[in-house]
C-alpha cells in the first residue's frame, strides 16, 4: 500500500470521505492540545513559576515534539489504537462510520471545556471509535478484545501508579529538603517546576499524539480497501503533520482547565507541583514503552492528589476530585453512544 505523502494527497482531493475524515481528525488533534495539553502546564502555572503564555508556548513546542519523537521510537500506542475497532466492511461505509466518531470526540472535548471539566479525550476516542464500530458490524463483533484491554490496564496503571509516584515522589522531597532554607528551595523548585512542565508536555505529546496518529492512519488504510492497520509503516509526514496541529492547538490555551486541575483540586507549593509533574511524565513514558494507551488528564490529576495526600487528605478537594471522576465514568459510555448514534445517522445520511 503507497501510503506517501503524493499518493494520498490525491486520494484526500478525490476522496470526498477521506477528506472529511482527515479535517475531522486534525480537529480532534487540534482540540485534544487545545483542551487536553493544559493539564502538563496547570501546576507550573498555579504555582506561578511561569506566566500562562510562556507556559503555553512552552508545552506548544514541547507537544511537537513529544509526539515527533515518541513516535519515531516507539510508536505502539499508535498501532493500538488503530487496531482496537474493526472497520471491516466497504470503505466508504467504514469511512463515514470513523468520522461519526471524530465528531463525537469534539462534541464531547467542547463540551468539557466549556463548563471547565479537564475531561480524557483518550477515553473519548476510544469511546467514539468504538460506539462506532459497534453500529457499523451490528455488534460486538466490531471491537477486537485483545487491544481494548490495554485500555482497562492504563486505567489502573494512570489510577494506582499515578497516585504512588505522586506520594512517594513528594515524600522523598519532604525527606531531602527538610533541614534545607526554605527561599533556596523555592528558587531551585521554580526552575525545576518549569522543567516538570517540560517534561509533562512532552510526554502528553507522545502518549495523546500517538493515538490520533493511529486513527488517522486507519482512515488513510480504509480509504485504500483495507480493513486494519497490521504490517504497516507509519509515515513520516503523518508524525509531522499531527505534530504541527497539535503543537497549534497547545498555543490557543485552556485557562479553564489549567485552573480547574492547578488551583481548585489541590493548592500546591513550588515542590508540590515539581513532584506531580515529574511522577506524571514517568507513568506516561512508562505506558509508551510498552504501548499502553493511558489517559494523560486522569494520570496527571491521581498525582496531584497523591501529593497533596502527603500533607493530608483534607488538601485534596474532593468536590473537585468528583467531578472530574464523573466525568471519565461518563465519557465511556456517553461518548460511546455519541458515536454509535452519528455513525448510524452518518450512514442513512450519506
Amino acid at each position: 500500500m503507497d501510503m506517501s505523502f503524493s499518493s494520498t494527497w490525491q486520494q484526500v482531493t478525490t476522496n470526498p470521505a477521506l477528506l472529511i475524515t482527515v479535517l475531522l481528525t486534525l480537529g480532534v488533534i487540534f482540540v485534544n492540545g487545545w483542551t487536553d495539553a493544559p493539564n502538563a502546564i496547570a501546576t507550573c502555572v498555579s504555582t506561578r513559576s511561569m506566566g500562562v503564555t510562556a507556559a503555553i508556548i512552552m508545552s506548544a513546542v514541547f507537544n511537537f515534539f513529544g509526539v515527533l519523537v515518541m513516535t519515531m521510537v516507539n510508536a505502539t500506542v499508535a498501532m493500538t489504537i488503530s487496531n482496537m475497532v474493526n472497520f471491516a466492511g466497504h470503505s466508504d461505509v467504514a469511512l463515514i462510520a470513523l468520522c461519526a466518531a471524530l465528531f463525537a470526540i469534539v462534541i464531547w472535548a467542547v463540551a468539557a471545556w466549556y463548563f471547565g471539566i479537564p475531561t480524557s479525550e483518550s477515553h473519548a476516542l476510544i469511546a467514539g471509535i468504538s460506539g462506532a464500530a459497534i453500529a457499523l458490524q451490528g455488534g460486538f463483533s466490531g471491537i477486537n478484545g485483545a487491544e481494548w484491554v490495554k485500555v482497562l490496564y492504563g486505567l489502573a496503571l494512570s489510577t494506582v501508579l499515578g497516585f504512588g509516584s505522586g506520594y512517594l515522589l513528594c515524600k522523598l522531597v519532604v525527606l531531602v529538603c527538610r533541614n534545607m532554607d526554605r527561599r533556596r528551595i523555592n528558587t531551585f523548585f521554580r526552575g525545576a517546576q518549569i522543567f516538570g512542565g517540560a517534561a509533562m508536555s512532552f510526554m502528553h505529546g507522545a502518549q495523546d499524539g500517538q493515538k490520533f496518529i493511529g486513527v488517522l492512519l486507519l482512515g488513510v488504510v480504509l480509504a485504500n480497501g483495507g480493513e486494519n492497520t497490521s504490517g504497516i509503516q507509519l509515515p513520516v509526514w503523518i508524525m509531522l503533520l499531527c505534530s504541527l496541529v497539535m503543537g497549534v492547538g497547545t498555543s490557543v490555551g485552556g485557562k479553564k482547565i489549567i485552573k480547574s486541575v492547578g488551583m481548585d483540586m489541590v493548592r500546591l507549593e513550588k515542590y508540590q507541583g515539581f513532584s506531580a509533574d515529574i511522577a506524571s511524565a514517568f507513568c506516561l513514558l512508562l505506558s509508551s514503552v510498552f504501548g499502553i494507551p493511558v489517559s494523560t488528564t486522569h494520570t496527571k490529576t491521581t498525582a496531584i492528589m497523591g501529593v497533596g495526600a502527603v500533607k493530608r487528605i483534607s488538601a485534596v478537594n474532593f468536590k473537585v476530585v468528583k467531578e472530574m471522576v464523573l466525568t471519565w465514568v461518563l465519557t465511556f459510555p456517553g461518548c460511546g453512544l455519541i458515536g454509535f448514534l452519528m455513525a448510524k445517522l452518518f450512514m442513512l445520511i450519506f
